[in-house]
Parts: structure tokens; C-alpha cells; sequence
């Protein structure tokens, strides 16, 4: 186990593998980094360095410099206090020299940013003084909406205290050699909105990411690289299909999830030799081949369990959703092990779908009518050009708000509830005035009205 380093001597490290370049900022920024069309979002523990080499591996080797990717959330304190922390999660040089090697390595990791959460403008800049030599921006999270990042006192929960968003940008541009970056949420109001972005802007980041916005140079995904992380790739022309792409009877395809998950552990493997055995975990259960203690074998820090690509798979399949279960954060022989049940049920599931001429997948693919077609609350059509059986990554597609509270998933916060409230009250005042006003002139009123000829403007829009 490495022993804490102090953040001075971590700084002094890092400071050895800079490369001094000019800071850019805004559109002369973006545009040094390629201009990036597709942007993998930071996520807790997910967009870590396989993860993010999985992403791009689906592009053709001349495009995977145009797709952005940002490190997981990082906590800026344990950041820059614990060198067990960084070693766990940020792995830029080889554990006993200085050579690079995996986080932000120029040759196969980037364009790259480095997120952290913070309420602590030293903590801060002593984290991305540590990590702006392996990566092209520091971002500041003031997007996460988390119950953790409530307790925590970051991430979304900053944005009542202005001033000290303030002092955390500040901090970083002034004092470090690379620009700053943050990701923010739209306020109640478009007033509010452009105050905040504002704020954020004034001591110079040089880009914004809101939450929300519409317009922009890229597209920015969370989820849906999750479930599928060929997300950004186009498909290949039919009769062109690479290895693991499935095409069905109908035409629609998509990579297969065995494939995906064995090209994951082939990106951990290269990346990761093997470490040494770990110790043994213990289990209170003794029938887990029959012993207390289980040695899991080596273990690979960066390496997640892909639950939202298995998540069509394991729920039809519950033996590999247990064993999906008992998978631990970097456990290398039990992620292949579990690799192996998928592709195992992925053959089987082909070979039925090859006997039945298709009939085996066609129970599962939704019906829609052409009213909930046309319904811009309805997320039937979604589901229906997304839908795709078991077997292929797809993305999770969740009910629109009207559909979820329909179905009692979602509730108004108190929040809402008052707002709904008031402007139903309102609604029902101006109606009460309305017949009131009526009442006292309704002959007049009714005359008037057969007589009166109505025009109306000229639209191209249809009216209801």
C-alpha cells in the first residue's frame, strides 16, 4: 500500500511532465482541442481510463481524437491529501517512475479534462495543480444533484453560494497553466440563469457546459454512452458489419453486448497487467465454493462492471443478474468469468432467433398506435425506433414526466406542488371574475356576438 504523499511533493512530480503551451480561452480553446463533436460526460466512478478507451474504440482511429472525455468525479480534498486516493483513481504515470502511462497519455487519452467537486478554493487548486499536467482543463462540478453532493456541500448545492463559485474559478485561472472549465444547472428563471452563468464566466472559464442548453458545438452524454458506448459511432453499412455487430431480419442492428463487454476487458487488460493476488475477501456465506475466505485473484483499479449494458440481458437472465450482483469494483477474473455467462447466453439467444426466423424476439418488440405516435408527452416512439432485443446494447429509455407521474414513479416536490397550486388558483379567480363580468351583460353579449364577424391572423401552424 503507497503511503500519503504531501500535496507539495505530488505538485513537484507532476510539475516534471509539463509542457508549457499558451492558455487559451473560449472559441480559440475549443477549437485547439479539434473542436470536439462528442463529449463523454464525467460520471461517479464510471468514466474512468477503460471506460473512456471503450468509447472511442467504436470510432475510426482518424476521428477518436475528436471525442472528449472527462474523468469521473474527483473529490478535490482527498485528491490532494491521499496519494492511496489518486492511486485508486488517477494513474497518469507507471506506479514507479514518471513515465506516462494511462490517465490523459497524449498518445491514446485525449482530449481529456479532469473534474473535481469541491467547496474549498485551496483544496482546489492543490487537486488540479496535481492533475493539470495529464490533462487539457480542470473542471469545477456545479451540476451534481446527488444526495451526497447535498451533504457534501458541492455540486449543484453550490449555486446559493455564489461568491464562493467565484473564489473556486478564480483560484484555478489564476494560478494554474490551463484553462478551467464548469458544468452548470439552469436556475428558475432565465434571469437567474444568465447571473449565474455570468458569475461563472467573469473570473474567466473557458467553456460552460449548462445542463439543459440546446445549440451547442457538441453533444454531451451520460446514460447513453453508459448503455451503449458505440453511442457516437455511426452504423456500419449494411453487408459491412464488423465483428459483434448484430443486423436483425428487419434491418435494425447494434453491437452485441458480449462483444462489448470482452472488448472492455481486453482495453483492462492492456492497460492493467496483472496485479498481485489480493487478500482474500471474507464471506459469511460458507457455500460460495465452499470456503470462508475467497481470493478473487489480481484486480484492475479502473474497471467497473457494465451494469447499464447488461440491464436488458440480466433481466430476462437472473443467474447472471446474481452474478453481476456479486461483482466488486477492479476484479479482473470474476468480471471474465461473468463475461463468459453473457456470451454464453448471447450464442443460445441467437440460435433461437436463427431457428425461430425471428418469432423468438418479436413478442418482446413494442406495439404502438398512431395516437401515441403523434403525442409529444409520449415516449412510445422512442422505445419503438430504440427497441432491440436482449442481446444488443441499447439505451435505457425512460417514461416522460406526464408518463412517470401517470404511473406514480415520479411525485412533484413541495416546490412544484405550491407552484401547481397557485396557478391553478389563479386560473379558477380569473374564471370566477370572467362570469361574474358575464353575468351583468349577457343579452348584450350574446347579440353582439352573432353580429360581430371574427378574423383571424394568417399562420402556416395548424391550430387546435
Amino acid at each position: 500500500m503507497a503511503s500519503d504523499a504531501t500535496p507539495a511533493a505530488a505538485v513537484a512530480v507532476a510539475a516534471a511532465n509539463v509542457v508549457k503551451k499558451p492558455k487559451l480561452h473560449g472559441r480559440a480553446f475549443y477549437e485547439s482541442l479539434g473542436s470536439p463533436k462528442y463529449i463523454v460526460a464525467p460520471m461517479v466512478d464510471q468514466s474512468e481510463f477503460a471506460w473512456r478507451m471503450l468509447s472511442r474504440s467504436f470510432l475510426p482511429e482518424s476521428e477518436q481524437s475528436g471525442l472528449l472525455a472527462y474523468s469521473p468525479m474527483f473529490h478535490a480534498r482527498l485528491f490532494s491529501e491521499s496519494q492511496k486516493y489518486r492511486d485508486q483513481h488517477f494513474q497518469p504515470t507507471k506506479p514507479d517512475c514518471d513515465k506516462l502511462y494511462l490517465d490523459g497519455n497524449p498518445a491514446i487519452d485525449r482530449p481529456f479534462f479532469v473534474q473535481f467537486c469541491a467547496n474549498d478554493p485551496q483544496a482546489l487548486l492543490n487537486a488540479a495543480k496535481i492533475a493539470a499536467p495529464y490533462c487539457d482543463a480542470v473542471d469545477l462540478n456545479l451540476g451534481c444533484p446527488q444526495g451526497i453532493a447535498k451533504k457534501g456541500h458541492y455540486g449543484s448545492f453550490l449555486q446559493e453560494d455564489q461568491d464562493l463559485i467565484h473564489q473556486l474559478i478564480k483560484i484555478l485561472h489564476e494560478n494554474l497553466d490551463i484553462p478551467v472549465t464548469a458544468k452548470i444547472r439552469i436556475l428558475e428563471t432565465k434571469e437567474a440563469t444568465l447571473k449565474y452563468a455570468q458569475n461563472v464566466l467573469r473570473p474567466t472559464a473557458s467553456i460552460l457546459t449548462c445542463l439543459a442548453a440546446t445549440g451547442a458545438d457538441g453533444i454531451m452524454s451520460a446514460e447513453g454512452n453508459l448503455s451503449n458506448p458505440g453511442f457516437f459511432a455511426a452504423p456500419p453499412p449494411a453487408g459491412q458489419e464488423p465483428r459483434g455487430y448484430w443486423r436483425g431480419k428487419d434491418g435494425k442492428g447494434g453491437w452485441r453486448v458480449d462483444e462489448v463487454f470482452r472488448r472492455y476487458l481486453d482495453i483492462m487488460h492492456k492497460g492493467h497487467p496483472a496485479a498481485g493476488p489480493r487478500r482474500p475477501q471474507k464471506t459469511a456465506r460458507r457455500h460460495h465454493q465452499g470456503q470462508r475466505g475467497v481470493d478473487r485473484g489480481p484486480t484492475c483499479r479502473h474497471a467497473a462492471a457494465p451494469v447499464h449494458q447488461l440491464r436488458h440481458l440480466v433481466s430476462r437472465h437472473h443467474d447472471v443478474r446474481a452474478a453481476l450482483a456479486r461483482a466488486r469494483l477492479g476484479e479482473v477474473a470474476h468480471h471474465e468469468a461473468l463475461c463468459r455467462m453473457v456470451e454464453k447466453k448471447v450464442a443460445e439467444g441467437l440460435l433461437e432467433y436463427e431457428a425461430s426466423g425471428g418469432a423468438s424476439v418479436e413478442a418482446d418488440m413494442p406495439t404502438t398506435t398512431p395516437e401515441q405516435e403523434a403525442d409529444p408527452e409520449s415516449s412510445a416512439r422512442a422505445i419503438r425506433e430504440c427497441k432491440r432485443p436482449w442481446w444488443v446494447v441499447q439505451p435505457i429509455i425512460r417514461p416522460l414526466p406526464k408518463e412517470a407521474m401517470a404511473k406514480g414513479a415520479i411525485q412533484l416536490s413541495k416546490k412544484e406542488r405550491k407552484r401547481v397550486a397557485a396557478e391553478m388558483e389563479g386560473k379558477e379567480e380569473k374564471e370566477a371574475k370572467k362570469s361574474k363580468e358575464g353575468l351583468g351583460g349577457k343579452e348584450a353579449a350574446v347579440t353582439g356576438s352573432l353580429e360581430k364577424t371574427t378574423s383571424y391572423p394568417s399562420s402556416e401552424l395548424v391550430s387546435g
